[in-house]
């Protein structure tokens, strides 16, 4: 199996290069910036989308032009791979996967990438890293990078300048040693609710962004009552800044955690397609047909966006792979509503937020507990309705089936 791995680690720029590191990044946004905007004046006049070879000369005629001179100054690559970033931003929209590229502000998530690793050199002996037309760089070395540089990624968050090294290395990925599949049914109040077969776990919310709501808001408002651009409003700021990273890591972290506890545990993971993006989709509504309930809606949506649904069910597909496992995302529709004694599917049987109880034959439980299981039972009945035979390992009855020949190479899971 041919894995890709990212490793991230804090760097530590001298004051030269910290110069060099925010005019490399500025150098980027401007070339991004550049080149919508001449794919907007194209598009109004008529003309066909741009692609990126043909824009790539745009990019030779502004660093060796008058207006831009200051254009070589930065490495060649990072400037390419901005523009290989808006093609991607333009393939994405006409895809429907993701809205109009944007044009990019200075201070939002600057970075810039090399995608050379022939220019890449790591000595992690002596915790270090070189980089084109910044030498050589100090960096945290928390832990061992493992496979084959293939590109570095730097960027700028909260204020800390950080190096992400990708790697690839090929691994030997043996069948997973548990033979226990899983529903995950995820939710506001309980953040999983997790069914084996056996028994029932449950992992409680971090609720990271509602713990240092407060703290933020006021920081908020301090940075809104000081002079845009002065000293102290950059001292605010910075200080939102780091509340709100210290948001995300905490987030990350308890993901992380999560994940891989279930990869490791489970062969099978059967989770909820959930469309994260229109469930929390604002309930405002237009002038002429304005919503209901749209304070409700709002701290909805805010609690489920602080639960990184999607960021979990990411983590978990691919550490399923490297644990040996398999991931299945069943339909939502219903999940809490079916009973699973019975099979009776009505709108009634959920009677409460937590409660569920059938009209059909009488069975009580947890609802959450409920969409779990119907959740491990679908995953179930979805990988043999595709043709994955089941392999002789029974819990409580129910199979889980072996993929062997049902991925492509790299991506195998199980062993055949």
């Amino acid at each position: 199996m041919l894995r890709r791995q990212a490793y991230k680690f804090r760097i530590e720029p001298t004051g030269e290069q910290q110069r060099k590191l925010r005019q490399f990044a500025g150098a980027c946004r401007f070339v991004f910036n550049k080149a919508l905007a001449v794919q907007q004046v194209n598009r109004e006049e008529g003309g066909k989308y741009i692609g990126y070879v043909a824009m790539a000369k745009y990019l030779t005629a502004w660093r060796n032009g008058d207006e831009t001179p200051w254009l070589k100054d930065a490495p060649v690559h990072p400037l390419q791979h901005a523009l290989k970033d808006l093609d991607r931003a333009y393939q994405n929209f006409f895809a429907q996967r993701a809205d109009f590229p944007r044009f990019k502000k200075r201070g939002q998530r600057d970075s810039f990438r090399y995608p050379d690793p022939k220019q890449i050199k790591l000595d992690q002996g002596n915790s270090r890293i070189n980089l084109p037309k910044l030498g050589w760089l100090r960096y945290r070395n928390s832990r061992q990078v493992l496979g084959t540089v293939k590109n570095v990624s730097v960027s700028l968050s909260a204020g800390h300048w950080c190096v992400s090294i990708q790697t690839e290395r090929e691994v030997d990925v043996q069948r997973h040693s548990s033979p226990l599949a899983v529903g995950i049914d995820l939710g506001v109040v309980r953040f999983a609710t997790l069914w084996d077969g056996r028994q029932e776990t449950v992992l409680q919310p971090l609720n990271s962004f509602k713990r240092h709501q407060h703290r933020l808001a006021k920081a908020q408002r301090q940075m809104s009552h000081k002079t845009k651009f002065s000293n102290n409003w950059k001292k605010a700021k910075a200080r939102v800044q780091r509340i709100n990273r210290q948001i995300a890591d905490a987030r990350n972290d308890y993901l992380h955690k999560a994940t891989h506890a279930i990869s490791q545990s489970h062969a099978l993971v059967c989770v909820e397609d959930l469309k994260v993006g229109n469930m929390s989709r604002s309930a405002k509504g237009t002038v002429e047909q304005p919503g209901q309930s749209v304070r409700q809606k709002s701290g909805l949506n805010r609690a489920i966006l602080d639960q990184g649904w999607g960021e979990f069910r990411r983590q978990l597909d691919y550490k399923a792979q490297w644990a040996g496992g398999w991931l299945v995302a069943v339909p939502p529709q219903q999940t809490s509503q079916q009973c699973p004694e019975c099979g009776h599917t009505h709108a009634g049987n959920r009677q409460t937020q937590a409660l569920f109880l059938c009209l059909a034959c009488g069975h009580s439980d947890n609802a959450d507990r409920v969409g779990s299981r119907n959740i491990r039972e679908r995953g179930l009945k979805t990988l043999e309705g595709q043709g994955h035979a089941p392999i002789a390992c029974e819990v409580n009855g129910a199979v889980w089936p072996s993929a062997a020949g049902t991925r492509r190479s790299e991506e195998t899971a199980f062993a055949a």
